[in-house]
């Protein structure tokens, strides 16, 4: 019988509760052979490995025999789908990023955009993000309904302005970013999610001529200098880049946001402590991370040798997956896993990475989140879920941990 025969296939079952999974699989071992459903666009069907537990993630995330460089894995997809135009977004402009390649390219791409994610420079930034944190609590306050989805009327558009700031987006032409985020995070449609990532492309294009010669201090002002006067980066690489700035800045910060409201709404005591306390908050921001992490796996790698993690071997050239979030809720690791509890010492998580691809954008995503939950918490200390907690769906993603809508009521009476 083909080994691949009988996998346990990931599910919208396992979209919607991926913890009952990670423990089945992480008592029996560290790594797991599954089957990716059927619909996903590309990896539909594909066998691949996942690998579960807070050690054995965080030594993956780390081991340089896991490649996610972008050719070496678009090869593999090449032997599963020979039509390169539907291979999509791993082999278009857009995924030429660091985050798909391995060194000494990822070092060299990182280092182009890593003064902007400073201390100092995020110090900078911070009259802004509250600036913007303040406009959208206000809009909120003034709305007629007291219902509201947070997601997007709050959680969604506030790192989109942040990104769009900190790439030098003109005011007048963020709202055009809106409808393109909302189609890449929907999950829904395959077609309309590959129809917005070529728009932002196209887009930023343009918008990368026009900031040549340019003396703006923003982030894509500098990367275009970069390419254009030392030549330490691609024409392909520059307009990809730009394009992991854009989805990165707002995908992590909306979906802590969110995931980290539910879980507040379901322990309203500890919702009081915050609004009591409010340096409670950076710990709390940290497990909020910790318990329902934006991205469930990393982003997707292969072998590039075969390796044995715990007591099974990895063959060269297989696809391999990493749980961020059973890392996570490991109990060997985090005593009552799947509890929120906003005083824990949750610093170790996995949410942001490990190793050469942590998260480089992790202090402004920590600033967003912490001046939100402030600001929510002043003007909305009463604030309730506005749905059953069973009747919330989780966005269809391998990768991404999200809702796909959070319903509010801003002023519980």
């Amino acid at each position: 019988m083909d080994r691949d025969s009988a996998l346990l296939e990931l599910d919208d079952a396992f979209v919607q509760d991926p913890y009952s999974v990670y423990a089945k699989l992480n008592a029996e071992g560290s790594a797991h052979r599954v089957r990716m459903p059927p619909g996903v666009p590309l990896v539909g069907g594909l066998p691949v490995w996942v690998i579960t537990g807070y050690d054995a993630v965080r030594s993956a995330l780390a081991d340089p025999r896991l490649s996610t460089d972008l050719n070496r894995i678009d090869g593999l997809f090449a032997q599963k789908e020979p039509d390169r135009g539907k291979r999509g977004g791993f082999s278009s402009i857009i995924a030429s990023h660091m985050l798909h390649r391995d060194q000494p390219d990822h070092t060299r791409l990182r280092k182009l955009v890593s003064k902007a994610f400073t201390g100092r420079a995020i110090a900078a930034l911070r009259p802004e993000v509250q600036r913007i944190t303040d406009g959208l609590v206000a809009a909120l306050a003034d709305r007629d309904d007291d219902v509201v989805d947070l997601l997007d009327a709050f959680a969604f558009p506030l790192p989109i302005r942040v990104i769009c700031l900190l790439l030098g987006v003109p005011v007048e032409e963020q709202e055009n970013f809106k409808s393109w985020s909302a189609a890449l995070v929907s999950g829904n449609s395959p077609e309309e999610a590959t129809a917005a990532a070529s728009a932002v492309a196209e887009y930023l294009f343009e918008l990368i001529e026009r900031k040549r010669g340019g003396t703006g201090d923003d982030l894509l002002t500098a990367l275009v200098a970069a390419r254009d006067v030392d030549d330490r980066l691609t024409e392909t690489e520059l307009v990809s880049t730009a394009y992991l700035l854009f989805v990165a800045g707002f995908e992590t910060t909306l979906n802590a946001l969110g995931n980290g409201t539910l879980h507040l709404m379901g322990n309203l005591e500890q919702w009081e402590a915050l609004r009591e306390d409010r340096t409670l908050l950076p710990g709390a921001v940290e497990e909020f991370l910790r318990l329902e992490s934006p991205l469930k796996h990393a982003t997707f790698r292969c072998a590039r040798e075969s390796l044995t993690v715990g007591d099974t071997e990895i063959p060269a050239g297989d696809f391999v997956l990493l749980a961020i979030a059973s890392a996570n809720r490991d109990p060997e690791r985090f005593a009552e896993p799947h509890e929120l509890d906003v005083r824990r010492p949750a610093a170790g998580h996995l949410a942001f990475g490990h190793g050469i691809h942590h998260c480089l954008g992790a202090p402004l995503a920590r600033v967003e989140v912490q001046m939100a939950f402030n600001a929510l918490l002043d003007a909305f200390p009463a604030m309730r879920l506005a749905a059953d907690p069973g009747d919330l769906r989780w966005r269809n993603s391998t990768i991404i941990r999200g809702l796909d809508s959070l319903p509010v009521r801003l002023n519980h009476r």
